[in-house]
């Protein structure tokens, strides 16, 4: 029989080829049980499968509807690059930007401009090292968004928090991805300011990058925190980096081979511990390792090894949680002439890794911020010539040498730095002791034929906000390019010619 609407499968089951399978297989063996309009052949009908009575113009409805369905599946089912994704959960930002399309406000200036900025803020990405902290500011005359891109090695965990001020404010939505060389970038995480923070575990070494953006028209102070720490614990009860003695890559045998490990060292027999819920692969003694124990994280790709054990306690097969005994330290194998250690690696399909980005418990805190957030949101000018940098570090690469009385507006605060925008759109750090108010004025200036016009832009294509006299007096408050920033009596800004 045909399935009606009512029996029809559940998106959640459209999928299942198995299912798929059955319905087509059920919609052949009843073909002939189909009323549907057929060729005629002068006064007569073909055969019982392909042609019916000529009154028959009309599909049934449940052919239509089955039709429908089966044309959508093997629509999807064509998709020869994985899963179908049609139903994928969007992402917070992704849900928002859905939002303001349906209701037709990417047709409007402010709009466009919060889509169009969450695009060329992946584009204008800047430099940071982990760990990182930095207060900022997001206006809602504006629709800013940020960007920047670090470096993370696999092992480690990767944690994103965001704290607002005020704690109701606009919401904020976070985005990570990673960009694998040579490759397309893969969103690796998503959140926002409800469910944050992010905590994500490297499973690739390299560059990644995570973007920020408020919701439209809403003003928010925001402060990001990006840290780093292991994604597993630490294999004995010292729980300290001070215990390891030697480290991956140290030279072994007269430099003839290098360590694919690191020796931490401890006490005779004291517990070496289960770093991961897994399950225990192998328990085996060899020449150089000695008494040595292998467990398979679950749901990883690499295999933990502990070596020079003076007892193994685990049994193959055997399933463990964090913290249990797997063995005690001793120094078995070629370590037999060496203080009690355990030597831990990890070996993956392509060969061993560097295990202590996975276990090292130190976590670093970023840097204290010390530059003034009251100045979140000012425009700024240069109390000298400084250097505008692609990384808020003294030797970073320089995206601009401003000189001095150079405007700029201030973005948010990290360590002794500013993260600024120039006039011309240009984002960068410059060092928070280099920059000064515009309070009070450079100099007065007379106006002259070729300078009556006020633009909102260093440019003379942007708009014209006012028309000024000839000989009127103004407050010239920084400059940028041939263009001076001013101000007039009545307290108005915007740029002239020189």
């Amino acid at each position: 029989m045909w399935l009606g609407l009512k029996d029809q499968p559940s998106i959640a089951n459209i999928f299942n080829p198995s299912l798929l399978k059955a319905l087509i297989f059920n919609f052949v063996s009843n073909l002939g049980n189909i009323d549907y309009p057929s060729p005629v052949l002068g006064n007569e009908t073909c055969g019982r499968l392909f042609c019916y009575q000529r009154n028959s113009n009309k599909m049934s409805n449940r052919f239509l509807h089955f039709l429908f369905f089966v044309l959508i599946s093997l629509t999807l089912f064509s998709c020869k690059t994985g899963s179908v994704n049609l139903f994928k959960a969007a992402t917070p930002h992704e849900q928002y930007q859905r939002k303001l399309i349906n209701a037709g406000l990417d047709q409007t200036a402010m709009g466009s401009a919060w889509i169009k900025s969450a695009s060329l803020s992946l584009e204008k990405a800047l430099n940071i090292t982990l760990p990182y902290q930095e207060t900022g500011y997001f206006a809602s005359d504006k629709a800013p968004a940020a960007a920047y891109q670090f470096t993370a090695t696999k092992g480690q965990k990767i944690n994103i928090s965001i704290t607002k001020k005020p704690a109701n404010a606009a919401m904020l939505y976070l985005d990570v991805w990673h960009f694998p060389v040579g490759g397309s970038s893969k969103l690796v995480a998503s959140a926002d300011t409800l469910n944050n923070p992010i905590q994500y575990e490297i499973d690739v070494t390299g560059n990644y990058l995570i973007r920020l953006q408020p919701e439209l028209l809403q003003s928010v102070q925001y402060t990001l925190e990006i840290t780093t720490g292991p994604s597993l614990s630490f294999p004995t009860s010292t729980n300290s980096s001070k215990s390891i003695g030697s480290y991956w890559g140290d030279g072994r045998d007269n430099n003839a081979r290098k360590h694919e490990g690191v020796d931490i060292f401890g006490k005779f027999r004291s517990p070496v511990l289960a770093i991961a819920e897994g399950t225990v692969t192998r328990v085996n003694e060899n020449n150089l390792g000695g008494k040595v124990v292998w467990l398979r994280p679950k749901g990883k790709d690499y295999t933990l090894y502990y070596a020079h054990l003076d007892e193994q306690i685990a049994s193959e097969g055997q399933e463990v949680k964090v913290g249990d005994t797997i063995g005690l330290m001793g120094n078995t194998g070629n370590a037999k002439n060496t203080a009690t250690h355990l030597h831990f690696g990890i070996y993956a399909p392509d060969g061993a890794m560097n295990p202590l980005p996975f276990i090292d418990p130190v976590t670093k805190t970023p840097q204290k911020i010390t530059a003034s957030v009251n100045n979140l949101n000012k425009t700024l000018r240069t109390s000298k010539a400084v250097n505008f940098l692609n990384a808020p570090l003294p030797d970073a690469a320089v995206v601009e040498r401003l000189s001095i009385a150079s405007i700029v507006n201030i973005q948010s605060a990290t360590g002794t730095f500013y993260k600024a925008e120039l006039p011309d759109g240009k984002i960068g750090f410059v060092q928070s002791t280099a920059l000064s108010e515009i309070t009070r004025p450079l100099k007065k200036i007379k106006i002259n034929m070729l300078q009556k016009m006020v633009y909102d832009q260093p440019e003379r294509t942007a708009a014209i906000k006012k028309t000024l006299t000839n000989g009127q007096l103004v407050n010239v408050l920084g400059s940028f390019g041939d263009y001076q920033f001013i101000s007039d009596e009545g307290a108005l800004t915007g740029w002239i010619v020189k």
